[in-house]
C-alpha cells in the first residue's frame, strides 16, 4: 500500500523544457499534484526531480540474473523500466522460459516490458532448446504484459519476404505491438526495404553512416552501451538532430557493470559532451516509453509515480527512485525485497575428454587455418587465413600468434561431437574458459590454450548443468553456477557480481586483455552477426550465410 507524501525538489519538465522548484504531491501510486514554488529558477540548495531513466533493449538473462534481481541492482541508478527481449531463455526452453520470466518479474514493481521472441531459433545452422511459432507468438500476445515483437534478427528472412517471418510481423502489426529490429551493416536501399517491412527499431549500428541510413527510411536507433559491445561513441553525435527518434540501451549487461551504473553513466557521458540537457533527457527517459506505450509515468499530474531525486545535472547521482509512488532505492542501496527464484532448465550434455577437441591435420603440406579474429566491445569478427601450426599429426593453438582453440558444445543432446575452429584476439597463455552462455542458442562456449584445459573448463560447466568457469594450468578453477536455464543464477545479485567479477579477474590473469572476456565469448556462437562464427555445428560464415572449413 503505498502512502501519500510530497516531496520538494527542482522539477526537471522535460517537455516544457524547464527546471523549477515544485511541491509533488502523490497519493494511491500516482502524481496528484505538482506546485511551482514562488522561485522562478532552480534552487541550488534542491535536488533535482526528473522522469526515471529506461533501457530501451535488453536482454536480462545476460546480467546472469532473474528479472527481480536485475531489478533491485538497476534501480540503485535510476533506471525505472525496460524493453527486454526474453528470447535467450526462450531459446533454451521455449514459450515456457518466457512465461518464468513473467512470473519472477511479477514479484517488483519495476516496469518491465516483455517482447515476443521473433527468431527461436536463431537460425536454422544451430542446435537450440525450443522452437517458438508464429503461433505461440500469436498466443503471447494475448498477454498484455507481451509489449512489442523482439528483435527480428532474421534480416534475410526480412529482405527476401520470407512467408514465416512476415507472418510473424503481421501477427504484431494485428496486435498493435511494435515490431524491434536487428540489422547489423544494412545500408542504403537494403536499409529502406527492411524497415518497409514493418521493422521499427535497430540497436546494431556500428557508425553514424548506418544509423543515418535507417532513420532516413523512418526507424528509431538505439545507442547501444553494455558489456562487451559499445557503439556511444560512434553515434552520439547524432543526438543534436536525431533527438526525437533515438533511445540509449545496454543490450547485454554484466552483473560487475550493473553493479557501477546503467542508464545514468549514458546521460552523464551525454551531457558532458555538451549536449543539450533536454534533448538528452529526452532519448533515455521519454522515447522508449512513448515507443512502446510503457506504462510509466512522465512527471505529469495523473502519472504514475516514477521519478528518480539527483544530486545535480551534471553526475546524475541518483539520490532516490521511485515506482508507483514507493521508495524502491535510496542512496545506492535498493530497497526492493529478495523474491523467491524457481530453478528452471534444459541441460543434458554429458561429460567430454580433451580428444575431443582434437583437430587433425589435413593432408596438404601447408595446410591454413580459417581464423575467426574478435575485437574488444564489438560483437562483429573478421577472418583472418593463417598457416596452421602442426604437432604429431594435428592443429594445434599457436600461443605465441595468439591463435587459439575455440569449441561449442551442444548442451541439449548428451552425446554430440564438439565443433572446434580456432580464433585470435582471446591472448590467453594458459589455461581456458567455458560458458553456458552462448548467444543464441546457449550451447557451451569454450576458449583455450590446449585441449586439457578446455575439457576442464568445459566439465566444470557441465557438471553444475550451467556456468561460467576459468581454469588455469597450475590448477585453478573458478565456477559461478547459473542453474536457471544455464543463463542466471538463484543468489542475490551483489553476490552475483562479486562472483563473476572473480571469474572474469582469473581470465585476465590467464593473459586475456578484453575488458569482458566472457561477454564476448558468449558471442562467438552468435551467427547472426558477421562475419565469422562458431556454432555446435561447425564454423559458420554469416556473410555467405553458410559452413566453412576451419582448415583447409
Amino acid at each position: 500500500m503505498t502512502s501519500s507524501f510530497s516531496l520538494t525538489a527542482n522539477v526537471v519538465d522535460v517537455f516544457a523544457r524547464s527546471i523549477q522548484p515544485a511541491i509533488v504531491s502523490v497519493e494511491g501510486g500516482r502524481i496528484v499534484g505538482i506546485a511551482p514554488t514562488d522561485e522562478a529558477t532552480p534552487d541550488p540548495a534542491l535536488p533535482y526531480l526528473l522522469p526515471g531513466f529506461v533501457d530501451a533493449h535488453v536482454h536480462v538473462e545476460s546480467s546472469l540474473l532473474v528479472p527481480t534481481e536485475f531489478a533491485r541492482l538497476a534501480v540503485t541508478h535510476g533506471t525505472v523500466a525496460t524493453v527486454s527481449d526474453p528470447h535467450e531463455i526462450g531459446n533454451v526452453l521455449g514459450v515456457a522460459g518466457v512465461e518464468f520470466m513473467l512470473e519472477n518479474a511479477a514479484h517488483s514493481p519495476f516496469k518491465f516490458c516483455f517482447g515476443a521472441p521473433s527468431c527461436v531459433p536463431a537460425t536454422p545452422f544451430e542446435t537450440a532448446g525450443a522452437e517458438i511459432t508464429a503461433q505461440d507468438i500469436a498466443k503471447l500476445f494475448e498477454n498484455p504484459k507481451i509489449g512489442y515483437l523482439a528483435e527480428m534478427m532474421n534480416w534475410p528472412g526480412v529482405l527476401h519476404r520470407d512467408a514465416d517471418v512476415m507472418a510473424k510481423i503481421a501477427i504484431a502489426q494485428a496486435a498493435g505491438r511494435p515490431v524491434d529490429g536487428h540489422a547489423p551493416g544494412l545500408r542504403a536501399t537494403d536499409a529502406a526495404h527492411y524497415a518497409s517491412a514493418g521493422i521499427s527499431t535497430d540497436h546494431e549500428c556500428f557508425t553514424a553512416e548506418e544509423a543515418l541510413d535507417k532513420l532516413a527510411v523512418g526507424m528509431k536507433v538505439l545507442i547501444r552501451e553494455g558489456s562487451a559491445a559499445r557503439n556511444f561513441d560512434a553515434l552520439i553525435g547524432l543526438l543534436p538532430e536525431h533527438y526525437a527518434n533515438l533511445m540509449f540501451c545496454s543490450d547485454d549487461k554484466h552483473p560487475d557493470t550493473l553493479v557501477l551504473g546503467h542508464i545514468n553513466q549514458l546521460v552523464q557521458r551525454a551531457v558532458a559532451l555538451g549536449n543539450d540537457l533536454f534533448h538528452v533527457l529526452r532519448v533515455a527517459c521519454i522515447n522508449p516509453v512513448k515507443h512502446y506505450n510503457l506504462p510509466v509515468g512522465l512527471l505529469a499530474e495523473g502519472d504514475p509515480a516514477d521519478f528518480i531525486v539527483v544530486k545535480d545535472l551534471q553526475n546524475f547521482e541518483v539520490l532516490q527512485t521511485y515506482l508507483n509512488g514507493e521508495l524502491v532505492a535510496e542512496n545506492g542501496q535498493s530497497l526492493l525485497p529478495a523474491a523467491p527464484i524457481a530453478v528452471v532448465n534444459n541441460f543434458h550434455a554429458r561429460p567430454v575428454a580433451a580428444t575431443d577437441f582434437q583437430v587433425p591435420a589435413p593432408a596438404s603440406e601447408q595446410p591454413v587455418l580459417r581464423v575467426i579474429e574478435c575485437f574488444d566491445g564489438q560483437l562483429i569478427t573478421a577472418r583472418v587465413d593463417v598457416p596452421a601450426t602442426v604437432a604429431n599429426g594435428l592443429v594445434v593453438p599457436n600461443l605465441g600468434q595468439d591463435v587459439l582453440k575455440l569449441a561449442v558444445v551442444n548442451r541439449y543432446q548428451p552425446h554430440a561431437k564438439p565443433a572446434v575452429a580456432f580464433i585470435h584476439g582471446f591472448g590467453l597463455q594458459h589455461g581456458a574458459l567455458a560458458s553456458s552462455v552462448g548467444h543464441d542458442s546457449h550451447n557451451i562456449t569454450a576458449v583455450g590454450c590446449d585441449d586439457e584445459s578446455l575439457a576442464r573448463a568445459v566439465n566444470l560447466v557441465i557438471q553444475a548443468k550451467g556456468g561460467l568457469a576459468a581454469v588455469g594450468a597450475d590448477g585453478r578453477e573458478i565456477l559461478v553456477p547459473l542453474p536457471v536455464a544455464g543463463l542466471m543464477s538463484d543468489q542475490p545479485g551483489t553476490e552475483v557480481a562479486a562472483a563473476y567479477a572473480a571469474v572474469d579477474a582469473l581470465a585476465k590473469e590467464l593473459g586475456s586483455p578484453l575488458g569482458a572476456p566472457f561477454m564476448t565469448l558468449s558471442f562467438m556462437a552468435l551467427l547472426v552477426i558477421p562475419s565469422l562464427k562458431l556454432s555446435d555445428k561447425g564454423l559458420f560464415d554469416g556473410q555467405q550465410f553458410a559452413f566453412v572449413d576451419a582448415v583447409e
